[in-house]
Order: C-alpha cells, then sequence, then structure tokens
C-alpha cells in the first residue's frame, strides 16, 4: 500500500512550466515530474509533453516495468522534436523529466536534467539522483563540493535533457529496490531543492504523518528561504510505502 501527494506552484514568475502527473494500474502506480525550459510559455509544452506521454506509456502497459520507462522516454522526447518541428517558437523548449514506477514487488526510477528524485528509508536518506548538470560535474571532479551545487553560478548549464537530439536515450536508470514499508520518495524540480537542504527534508519527514503534511512542512521551508529572491516555480511529489 502506498499514500502520496503532488504540488506545483508558480512561484515569482508568470507562468509555471512545471508539469506533475501520476496514474494508478491496480496496485501499481507512475508519478512523473518535469520542469520545462525555453521560455516564451513554451518551456510548459515540453514539461507537459513529457508528463503526459509517461502516463501514457504507464497506462497502456499497467506494469512498473523497465521497458515502460524506455517508452516514456521515448515516446515524449519524439513527441517534444515534433513539436519543435511544428512551432519555429518553440524550437528551443526542453525539458527535464522524473519517473517512478511502483510495483507490488519492486520500485523503480529514471531521470535527466536536473530535478531529483530522494529515497530515504526508515527516516534517514538512502540516495538521490545525480543532476545532469555542470555543477554536479565539478563535484564529481572534486572540484567544488556537494553544498555549493544549490547556489552555483553554473547551476543552470544542464548538461542533459528532453529535447535535444540523441542518438540513444540519456536518461539514467535508478533501482530497482523491494517495494518494502518504510520508505519515503520526493521527486522535485530545482525550485525547489535549491531551498531545502537535505537535513531538513529528514526533519519534516519524521514530523509527518502522511506525504501531504510532509509536503506542506518542507513547502513552508522553501517559501521562507525563497523569500525576496524572484522563485522559481517549483513542484514536488511525495510517496510513502506503508
Amino acid at each position: 500500500m502506498i499514500s502520496y501527494d503532488l504540488l506545483s506552484r508558480v512561484g515569482c514568475r508568470d507562468n509555471n512550466e512545471d508539469n506533475v502527473g501520476m496514474f494508478q494500474a491496480g496496485e501499481e502506480y507512475c508519478f512523473a515530474l518535469a520542469d520545462g525550459l525555453g521560455g516564451h510559455g513554451k518551456g510548459e509544452v515540453a514539461s507537459g509533453i513529457a508528463v503526459e506521454q509517461a502516463v501514457a506509456a504507464f497506462a497502456q502497459a499497467g506494469e512498473a516495468s523497465e521497458a515502460v520507462i524506455h517508452t516514456a522516454f521515448q515516446n515524449g522526447q519524439e513527441a517534444i522534436l515534433e513539436a519543435q518541428k511544428a512551432d519555429l517558437s518553440a524550437r528551443d523548449m526542453k525539458t527535464t523529466f522524473v519517473y517512478l514506477l511502483v510495483g507490488k514487488e519492486e520500485i523503480r526510477w529514471a531521470h535527466i536534467g536536473d530535478s531529483r528524485l530522494y529515497r530515504f528509508e526508515h527516516g534517514k536518506l538512502a540516495e538521490r539522483t545525480l543532476d545532469h548538470s555542470v555543477p554536479q560535474m565539478l563535484v564529481a571532479a572534486g572540484q567544488i563540493k556537494e553544498k555549493q551545487i544549490r547556489h552555483h553560478p553554473d547551476r543552470n548549464r544542464l548538461l542533459r535533457v528532453m529535447g535535444t537530439d540523441w542518438e540513444e536515450p540519456r536518461y539514467q536508470l535508478g533501482g530497482p529496490v523491494p517495494a518494502t514499508p518504510g520508505q519515503a520518495f520526493l521527486l522535485c524540480t530545482d525550485g525547489f531543492w535549491e531551498w531545502i537542504e537535505e537535513k531538513k527534508m529528514i526533519s519534516a519527514l519524521k514530523k509527518s504523518r502522511t506525504p501531504r503534511e510532509w509536503l506542506q512542512r518542507m513547502e513552508e521551508i522553501v517559501l521562507k528561504q525563497g523569500r525576496g529572491e524572484n522563485m522559481d516555480n517549483y513542484s514536488a511529489i511525495a510517496v510513502w510505502t506503508e
């Protein structure tokens, strides 16, 4: 059994280029989150396509498999490229993407860009996805520390996204892990994680009785830390195994 909640806010921007979605098929679930890039209102088109195609891929298959992940990313990529060709003003639109599949036996995920998935186990951080960004690359090279990613001047320079031509899919797989109780997953865009450190995520998790309460506690921190900073759109999905 799982419980979950989703949020997506405009922040201080004129429109929301993030998109979130979910679908349930029997006892299995998919969750999708995307942060559109490209401006002029087109980022939201790219992120919307990614979420829509991912939900459709899962709904059609009805199972939380690696094959569904591949279909979701491939169909989303192709649909975004087609939309770019159909509308010249949209030729620069791209999107990050995070996809979580919760099966009866296993949980798996994939991501591209700098939207993140965090996995917590019994109130402790077990792992997180690594950003496809210049600062994350600098961390890997030992040139900066992990905590310096959040406000690095090159933080928005992404190395992989959907909406740029690829010869093979550029997404990164995560899991599978057993679908055992006591796990919490957080999918979030950079507009969310840049204003809340992992220690605060864990503290909020331990104090919360539901995924909704967890998101509400974290959102309070995000808004407090981001006050007066021309906040970006921010979105998050919380999923608990029970």
